[in-house]
């Protein structure tokens, strides 16, 4: 049995969601309101000590951290991959997906602009600009790596991968909360997804926590 917990507008759950969902698992569905700190509550870290989204409970036992997670599901469900089968593709995706989780989307973390705005008292002109500056330059360099694969529509080829779990998220976030323009090959990968099941179910606006 698995449950996920997460919260509707977070890039980390939105990517675990994708997966779930391509891998075709069934899962309930648990919601942490971050905005109201709910994530800080006992009852929430005794399963996830950091106090962050998601957690995915599997028999159980507390899954963290959406990389991790992502990597459990491909190691436990292998069909169908979101891996490249020859090992220097394996790892290229792997850098996008990299990336994307340890270089973007880290700075535009809630508390992260959280501290802006309070402990260093930037207005939300200023916050924005810092998430844009990181998301853009995350963007210049993901596509250069994109330039050394097989080609699209989706990131690696003719199917989703890990790299997509992770860069349709940031795509979303990026349009939706900064309006960042999209390249060409980006946008290219963001119809796909607006047009892919797996991914039209883990949408944001799809949760039931989303604002209706």
């Amino acid at each position: 049995m698995i449950t996920l917990i997460d919260y509707w507008r977070s890039g980390t759950s939105h990517r675990t969601r994708i997966a779930l969902h391509l891998k075709g698992l069934a899962f309930t569905h648990e919601t942490v309101d971050l905005r109201a700190g709910a994530q800080r509550d006992a009852a929430y870290t005794d399963k996830n000590p950091q106090g962050l989204v998601p957690c995915l409970i599997v028999d159980g036992a507390a899954l963290t951290q959406s990389p991790a997670i992502l990597e459990w599901l491909e190691e436990t469900h292998p069909n169908p991959p979101l891996l490249p089968r020859d090992l220097l593709g394996r790892a290229r995706v792997r850098a996008i997906a990299a990336a994307v989780a340890c270089d973007i989307h880290p700075l535009g973390n809630l508390r992260v602009l959280n501290y802006l705005r309070g402990e260093l008292a930037q207005n939300e002109s200023a916050v924005a600009a810092f998430a844009r500056r990181w998301i853009e330059d995350g963007f210049a360099a993901i596509e250069k790596l994109l330039a050394t694969g097989p080609g699209g529509p989706w990131a690696w080829g003719a199917a989703p991968s890990l790299a997509d779990c992770h860069l349709v998220p940031q795509l979303y976030a990026a349009q939706d909360r900064y309006g960042v323009a999209l390249s060409p090959r980006l946008a290219e990968i963001a119809a796909m997804a607006e047009a892919h099941p797996a991914f039209i179910a883990a949408h944001p606006l799809n949760q039931p926590d989303a604002p209706r």
